[in-house]
């Protein structure tokens, strides 16, 4: 028995990195679940190796959006959980960079997570139930330089909060999980001093394993969480604390 039996759930960038962590953990807790990506060998691979489904999505598409919903739907007749996770990073701070960069990063980050809950918030809300969880990142949480990042994510943030008050009495939950310092492209990215660095401001001594991230993903979108919403679950270490 898994916390998740009977779930159907939707994941997004999910076909590597923290996005497949979590659709694993899913499956492993008894979801139903859809990985999703734009990067289509992968993911498919990925759906393989997990025993789930793999659809082709963009989520700065909203009628991409309505393709995999209206497939989830045919298949499996409900959605409970939608992870928006698919997200890109740029370190470009407000003296750099340019804008169609800061806007690219706001239509993948900030849009696509918002078209992901309005694709599925009105199939919730008929069910009386669901559960959103939006991946944010500590860069929603406190200031930082790289200000088109930190901007999506604080923006998840707000969204957030604002679906969760309005959709409560309707039996949708909607939280945010804030992950810090974790193993991803996002970290091996950056020069190893850079990574030394970041690692000595956590108290905890390490960087996170997506593994520790998608086990919180898996309790929100579980029935063991369904007292909580509009929260802001933040795993870094205690980086920010």
């Amino acid at each position: 028995m898994g916390i998740l039996d009977g779930k159907v759930v939707i994941v997004t960038g999910s076909a590597r990195g923290m996005g497949a962590a979590e659709a694993l953990d899913a499956a492993e807790n008894g979801a139903e679940v859809i990985v999703t990506d734009i990067l289509d060998e992968q993911g498919n691979e990925t759906a393989v190796e997990i025993g789930a489904t793999y659809r082709s999505l963009d989520v700065t598409s909203k009628e991409n959006w309505s393709e995999v919903v209206s497939y989830v739907l045919d298949e499996h007749g409900r959605i409970d959980g939608l992870v928006n996770n698919a997200g890109i990073y740029t370190s470009q701070d407000i003296f750099s960079g340019s804008a169609d960069t800061f806007q690219k990063v706001i239509e993948v980050n900030q849009f696509g997570t918002y078209l992901g809950m309005a694709a599925v918030t009105p199939i919730m809300s008929r069910q009386g139930s669901g559960s959103i969880v939006n991946i944010s990142s500590v860069a929603g949480m406190r200031a930082q330089a790289n200000i088109a990042y930190m901007a999506s994510k604080w923006a998840v943030r707000g969204m957030t909060k604002g679906v969760a008050k309005t959709l409560a009495s309707s039996g949708v939950r909607c939280n945010s999980v804030h992950p810090g310092a974790v193993e991803t492209d996002i970290l091996f990215d950056l020069e190893e001093e850079v990574v030394t660095e970041l690692i000595s401001t956590i108290p905890m001594g390490r960087s996170g394993e997506p593994a520790e991230v998608a086990e919180v993903v898996t309790f929100l979108l579980s029935d063991s969480a369904r007292y909580i919403t509009g929260a802001e679950i933040v795993v870094d270490g205690g980086m920010i604390i």
